[in-house]
C-alpha cells in the first residue's frame, strides 16, 4: 500500500537526485585553479563588509527564536535565545533538514528552561514560518523593484516578472489578515498552526525578510569584488536558490545552492565568490556552534537537576 510518507520520501530521492545533476552539470564547468583564482581576488575589504552581513543574518535569526517562545507562551531571556538559535542552526544550516537537526539542539536548550516538548515543537514551527515568510516578501521585492526589467531573470519576460512578485506578496498579506481575523487553530490533515497575535506576525515578516536580505548583501558584496552585478539580481538569485537548496534536502544545501545561482548568473567568477560564501556563512558559524554546543552540555551536566528550569527568564 502506497503511503504519503512513502510518497514524500520518494520526491526527497526524486530531489536529491535533480540536485546532484544541477551540481555536476554547473560547477563541472570550471577547474579548480578558475574556482581558486576567483576566490583570492576578493579583497579584504569585500570580506570584511560580508562577514558583516553574515553577523546581521544571524542576529537576526537569534530574533526568530526571541519571537517564538512569546509565540509558544514560555518568554525568555534575549541572552538564552540568542545561544540556541545560534547554536542549533550554525549546527542545522550544515547538517540540512534543518527542522529536525537544528530542532533537536533546540529541544536540548529549551527543555532545560522549563519549554515543555509542545511548547518546543511551536518555536520550531514558528521559526519555520518566519523562514518561508522571508523568502516570499524578499522574492516579492526584489522582483517588483526591478520593474520588470530583468527579462532574462528566470527567463521570464518582464510581465511575468511583475505577475511573479505580486504572487510573492500574496502570502505574507494573507498571513496577516489570518493573524488579525482568525481566532482558532488551522487544520490541515495532521497539521496544525495557531496564528500569532498580530504584532508578532508583522515581526515574523519584518525580521525574516531582513534575515534573508543580509544574506543576499553578503553575497552581493563578494559578486562585487569579481563582477558588476545589482543587489536585486543576487537577492533574487538567492532567494530561487534557497529555495532549490530547501526541497533538496542536501545537507547545507551544499552544491545546490551554488548550481541554481551559478544557472541565473554564470559566471566563473561567480563560483570563487560562492565558495567563500560558502566558508564565511556556513563553515565559520559551524566552527564555533560546536564547541559552544559541547561547552553548554558540559555545563548543563554540572548543575544541580532543576537549577536551569529557576534561573530561566
Amino acid at each position: 500500500m502506497i503511503t504519503w510518507r512513502r510518497v514524500f520520501q520518494l520526491l526527497i530521492a526524486i530531489a536529491i537526485g535533480v540536485a546532484v545533476l544541477l551540481v555536476y552539470r554547473s560547477l563541472g564547468r570550471y577547474s579548480l585553479e578558475e574556482i581558486e583564482e576567483s576566490a583570492l581576488a576578493i579583497g579584504r575589504h569585500r570580506l570584511g563588509v560580508a562577514f558583516v552581513f553574515v553577523i546581521a543574518s544571524y542576529l537576526c535569526l537569534t530574533g526568530f527564536d526571541w519571537l517564538a517562545v512569546r509565540y509558544a507562551g514560555k518568554p525568555l531571556a534575549y541572552r538564552r535565545t540568542a545561544l540556541a538559535s545560534f547554536t542549533s542552526l550554525s549546527i542545522g544550516h550544515n547538517v540540512g533538514m534543518a527542522a529536525l537537526s537544528s530542532g533537536a539542539v533546540r529541544y536540548r536548550f529549551y527543555s532545560r528552561w522549563g519549554l515543555t516538548g509542545e511548547q518546543v515543537a511551536k518555536v520550531i514551527v514558528f521559526c519555520g514560518v518566519t523562514v518561508g515568510l522571508g523568502l516570499v516578501t524578499l522574492a516579492g521585492v526584489a522582483l517588483l523593484a526591478s520593474r520588470g526589467e530583468r527579462g532574462d531573470l528566470l527567463e521570464l519576460n518582464g510581465p511575468m516578472t511583475i505577475l511573479l512578485g505580486t504572487a510573492c506578496w500574496l502570502a505574507p498579506i494573507g498571513y496577516l489578515l489570518i493573524c488579525w481575523r482568525v481566532r482558532r487553530p488551522i487544520v490541515l490533515h495532521r497539521w496544525r498552526f495557531e496564528p500569532p497575535p498580530l504584532r508578532l506576525a508583522v515581526a515574523q515578516i519584518i525580521i525574516g525578510t531582513l534575515n534573508f536580505a543580509c544574506v543576499a548583501g553578503c553575497i552581493h558584496q563578494l559578486m562585487l569584488a569579481l563582477s558588476e552585478v545589482d543587489y536585486l539580481t543576487v537577492a533574487t538569485a538567492y532567494v530561487t536558490a534557497n529555495i532549490a537548496a530547501l526541497i533538496s534536502h542536501v545537507p547545507g544545501g551544499l552544491g545546490v545552492l551554488e548550481a541554481t545561482i551559478l544557472g541565473i548568473l554564470p559566471s566563473s567568477a561567480s563560483i570563487g565568490a560562492l565558495v567563500v560564501f560558502r566558508v564565511l556563512y556556513f563553515f565559520v558559524p559551524l566552527l564555533m556552534g560546536v564547541p559552544t554546543l559541547i561547552a553548554s552540555e558540559a555545563y548543563f551536566r554540572r548543575q544541580p537537576p532543576n537549577a536551569s528550569r529557576q534561573a530561566a527568564g
